[in-house]
């Protein structure tokens, strides 16, 4: 297989695990995929502002700022004023933000374990290990 089909299968193969890894988790109803990435992205990099959350993201600034007063709503997140910047406000978890994240985390990963352990025999499951870095490696390609 050349390298443009291998990609575009691993492409396909990729895109049909976030799928169904998407579907495994039950805390987040009512939440689209985007509050969903900026929770996530905030709980990894701490404070945020809009701004960057909208880059990161992929929105507009106005869909950023809909998104953050619903995950506030919900006690998701705070807003607070930056101390450098009077005129901007930075965005951080909350702990009731942080335990919904950990929650999804170990929602996706007690369905993946489970699928790897049903689906994959032992030299199939020692692959998979072997590949995980190639992937990372690939990820972070710029």
């Amino acid at each position: 297989m050349d390298n443009f089909a291998t990609a575009s299968s691993l492409r396909l193969s990729i895109s049909n695990l976030n799928k169904r890894l998407r579907k495994q988790v039950y805390a987040t109803e009512g939440f689209s995929l985007s509050e969903l990435s900026v929770l996530s992205y905030i709980y990894q990099q701490g404070a945020l502002f809009p701004s960057e959350l909208a880059e990161l993201v992929k929105v507009k600034n106005q869909s950023m700022s809909q998104m953050l007063n619903n995950l506030e709503t919900e006690g998701l997140i705070t807003r607070t004023q930056s101390m450098e910047d009077k005129r901007k406000m930075s965005v951080t978890i909350t702990p009731k933000g942080k335990k919904m994240v950990e929650k999804t985390r170990h929602e996706r990963d007690e369905w993946l374990a489970a699928a790897i352990h049903h689906t994959l025999s032992a030299e199939e499951k020692k692959l998979l290990s072997a590949a995980i870095p190639l992937l990372s490696k690939l990820a972070d390609y710029k």
